[in-house]
Order: C-alpha cells, then structure tokens, then sequence
C-alpha cells in the first residue's frame, strides 16, 4: 500500500501544471494607486487580479479608489477587474439607503462585479452607544437589491478568533503583528465591544433573511482557525463561497497537528474556495521590492497546495506537510471559483 501512494503522488506531481503555466486569480487585492509592475509579472505568471474597494480609514475614498482601479482596467483590461464598497458615514439619515443603491448602480454600470461590507459594520459603527451588526434593519433594502439582482456581496465581518486573545497567545505571526499596530481592532482590549461569537451570529441571520443573496465570506469567514467551522459555515449556507486572504497561515498552522483535516477540507470544498492573498499597493515599496515581496509569497502558497514534503513558513511556528491536491482542484481554487462566482 505505502508503494501504491508513492506512485500516486507521484503521478499527481508528473500530471500538475508549473507555476507559470496554470491560470491563477489573486481575488482578494487592493490596488489603491497606478503602477505597472504586479501587472508586468501578472502577464508573465498567468495571473489576474480582483481590486476589492473598501471602506477602511486607512485606505483613500471609496471614489479614489474606483477611479484608480478604472485607469488600472483602461490600461490592462481584463488583467483586472473591481468590486465596490459603500459609505456607512451617514447611516442614520433618511434616504441613505436610496444613495448607497444608487452608487453601486452607478458603480456596477462602471464594470464593478460585486460588493463589499467590511469589519467597521459591528466593530466601529455604533448606534448611540450600541454597536451596530451586520443584520440590523436598515441593511435590509441594501441586501435585498442585491439579492433581488443576483449580485454578490463579499464579507470581512468579525475578525480572526485571535483578535479576541493576547497578542502572546495567538497562533500565527500576521495576526500578531497587525494587532499589535491596530490595537483599535484587539479586541482582547476592548470588552466592551462585541465578542467573537456576536459577529458570527449577526453574519448568520443577516444571511437567513436573505437566503438567495450570493455571499463570499472573505479570509475564511472569519472561522480560519478551524477547518470544521469553516466547513460548518458553508453547510449551512449552500450558496456561499470562502477565500483564503491572509490566512492560508491558519490552515498551515492546523496541518501542524492535522494534516488530514485540512486536506479533507480542501478536497471536500473543492467548489466552495476562493484563493487571494490581500495584497495592498500603496506605492510604499518599489517596482522590485514588491514583485519580489509578492513573488516570494505566490510561490510559497504554490508550493503549500501543490507540494507533497514538508515545509516551514515565517508566520507558522513549527513544520507541516504541504497538502499535495489534484491537479483539477488546484484550478478550482486558483482560478475556476472565481471566475464562476464573479462572472469574471
């Protein structure tokens, strides 16, 4: 038997398509100034991209964001293309609802192929003293315009379970690291908030009430610290996708001590996976440091999905096997759920 494994893996090894040959789609970037390089490697590397505009402080306006990913699309075409995001500055007036249906109409005729919410919806908005979830009321005439046109809506709701640990107990080194600079999002430090479940349960009735709204919960749906949540999460809801932004470490992680639970996992959602990598360009390194950065990085997962030996990453502490999947499955989950689930 362990010979008849040796000659399959093998096999799979012989029959899997290099790096540079196989259709890939990084559906989880943000492209958030003009510049060609990502471009340039994209063309050599076979890889296309999904500019996610999102309402975060940090990030320009919603609009500046539109407007760079549009030049970015004149310039590159279908190398690229965008999802919009809305405003929740002025939620509580009367009519905010008419205006956020508008502009992502507006922004759907502009070649927009979905939209985002993201972690300030029951993190930062707040209602008086309440913090406000995704499933409150007034989102409702939103998501029904969406569900109503099938169009879909990507969710960065609640954060990693992590969020809610000290930073010497969290699992992986990105989540330490951002919450050690973002300590407006550890929630470790602020019991006041909503806790991990909350968000998780808001997410789970808004999608009860609108049961036809198309939905891709983004960086694992927040339940990246479990296979077997995550898989919980789209049994329940059959119509929903994942992705794997920043936090393909967190099923790394888990091979550690499961190996076989993460590959059950990622042959048995096969259809269900999304990859992405939540790549920012903000023009804060060069043409060479960021293809090398981002280079360094695609090959690294490559080689996770794709490899059979074992291997160690800077933001996982301890050694794992890479997780060796089927030729068809790696499409599926670089390229295939994408382009099905985005109409790209």
């Amino acid at each position: 038997m362990p010979r008849v494994k040796q000659l399959c893996n093998f096999y799979l090894g012989f029959i899997m398509k290099s790096f540079e040959e196989i259709e890939k789609i990084d559906a989880h970037v943000h492209f958030n100034t003009v510049r060609d390089p990502l471009f340039k490697y994209g063309q050599e590397n076979n890889f296309r991209f999904l500019s996610i505009n999102t309402d975060m402080p940090l990030f320009s306006s919603l609009e500046m964001q539109k407007a760079t990913n549009l030049s970015l699309i004149e310039k590159h075409h279908k190398r690229l293309h965008f999802v919009t995001s809305f405003s929740c500055a002025e939620w509580q007036y009367e009519g905010w609802q008419e205006k956020v249906i508008h502009k992502i109409k507006s922004d759907l005729q502009e070649g927009a192929i979905g939209v985002k919410v993201w972690k300030n919806i029951g993190m930062a908005l707040k209602d008086g003293e309440t913090y406000v979830s995704i499933d409150h009321e007034r989102f409702d005439p939103i998501f029904n315009f969406l569900e109503e046109n099938d169009i879909v809506l990507l969710g960065h709701i609640g954060e990693p379970k992590n969020c809610w640990l000290p930073l010497d107990q969290m699992t992986v080194r990105s989540d330490r690291d951002y919450f050690s600079k973002n300590e407006e999002y550890h929630m470790y430090l602020h019991p006041e908030c909503l806790g991990y479940d909350e968000h998780l349960k808001a997410r789970d009735r808004m999608l009860e009430k609108h049961p036809k709204l198309r939905y891709v919960g983004l960086h694992l749906a927040s339940q990246e610290w479990d296979t077997d949540e995550v898989a919980g999460f789209l049994d329940k809801f059959p119509t929903a996708m994942v992705d794997l932004a920043e936090r393909i470490c967190h099923l790394q992680h888990q091979a550690i001590t499961d190996w076989k639970k993460v590959r059950a996992f990622l042959m048995d959602y096969q259809d269900r996976i999304i990859y992405g990598t939540d790549c920012v360009d903000e023009n804060t390194l060069t043409d060479k440091e960021l293809v090398e950065f981002m280079d360094g990085r695609y090959r690294s997962h490559w080689e996770f999905f794709t490899g059979h030996h074992t291997m160690t990453v800077p933001k996982v502490t301890g050694q794992f096997r890479a997780m060796n999947l089927p030729h068809d499955v790696v499409e599926k989950i670089y390229s295939k759920n994408a382009i099905n689930t985005y109409g790209i």
